[in-house]
């Protein structure tokens, strides 16, 4: 199986900043490039093959072509393709927002609900986020405050600095900073509900629309597990392996490259690796693809033996096996 390079779709919402086009070479017309959609098979903007014998097409195209093995068992397991993985430049705060649960998106909006991870790629000295509650709050006091603009005084707030990582579980109410630059892990899904905007307007000159009462129904009012679940650094040939979070979508570590290691691309899942930092080789039985920061790249499952040329930093995701 050859591995492949893949291209983003990108997402120009207000608060995005020029930063992935202008340090990582995205190629993208928009004036304001606030996302790119790595590795996607979501309507509102599918990746798609940057060369080779598949080039031009999209993920969920590759897919039929090449056939569902290339996903691997774990994958096979979902229904929907099970996660998306995006970069988000964020030169302004995002909204305060939520995501729903399964059971509620499901029913409600008819796609996933969305837990993610955000590793902190870079960011400006400073730079914070929220994540949850800093107190238990009743449903009326959070709505209260959302109608007298005092919202942000129960929302946690946390510094952040590059390397950082954080899981945001459904349910969370929670907000990307300004001057941050993340790559996320999540469910694939779009479901967003805004809860509050800094009174920001939209291009049409009105303020953008909030999700008032669907997030008052779908939000933990009780502070959030903030604690670090990241693993210890393990030693690997030619480098170190950092598990970073994981759930029944998705299961991510950092491979911290020094020189050279090798890895083990099975049938079970693909494997996603991000390009974080420093540039190199990916060498497959097959095909050898240069890779450079931002690259996002897809090893197809059954791939094999695959060895990585550094120094380099590296996000690898997989799917994980399905629990009982």
């Amino acid at each position: 199986m050859k591995l492949e390079k893949l291209s983003p779709a990108f997402q120009g919402y207000l608060w995005g900043g020029t930063k992935l086009r202008d340090v990582y070479g995205k190629q993208c017309d928009l004036p304001k490039v606030a996302e790119s959609w790595e590795l996607s098979t979501h309507p509102a903007g599918e990746s798609r093959i940057d060369g080779g014998e598949f080039d031009g097409l999209t993920l969920g195209e590759y897919v039929k072509k090449a056939g569902d093995k290339v996903l691997g068992k774990n994958t096979l397991a979902f229904e929907r393709f099970p996660v998306l993985i995006k970069l988000i430049d964020a030169k302004d705060p995002l909204s305060i927002q939520v995501h729903p649960s399964d059971e509620y998106a499901l029913k409600v909006e008819h796609e996933y609900g969305k837990t993610e991870m955000w590793y902190v790629m870079d960011c400006d000295p400073g730079a914070f986020l929220y994540f949850g509650v800093n107190r238990p709050v009743t449903k009326e006091e959070f709505r209260q405050r959302i109608e007298n603009n005092t919202v942000l005084e129960v929302l946690n707030k946390v510094e952040v600095h590059p390397g950082d990582v954080f899981f945001i579980q459904s349910g969370t109410i929670h907000a990307i900073g300004a001057g941050i630059l993340i790559c996320e892990i999540q469910q694939n899904s779009n479901c967003t509900y805004r809860v509050y905007d800094y009174d920001r307007r939209g291009a049409d000159g009105k303020p953008r629309e909030l999700h008032v009462e669907k997030a008052l129904e779908v939000s933990s009012f009780q502070p959030s597990d903030t604690s670090s679940h990241v693993g210890a650094p393990q030693t690997i040939p030619g480098g170190t392996a950092q598990k970073l979070g994981s759930c029944k979508y998705f299961a991510v570590d950092r491979l911290q490259v020094d020189s050279a290691t090798e890895l083990e691309v099975g049938e079970d899942s693909f494997v996603s690796l991000m390009v974080t930092q420093g540039s190199g080789l990916l060498e497959g039985p097959e095909n050898t693809l240069e890779f450079r920061p931002g690259d996002s790249l897809f090893l197809p499952a059954g791939a094999g033996k695959v060895r990585v040329s550094g120094p380099c930093t590296l996000v690898r995701t997989m799917i994980p096996a399905s629990e009982g």
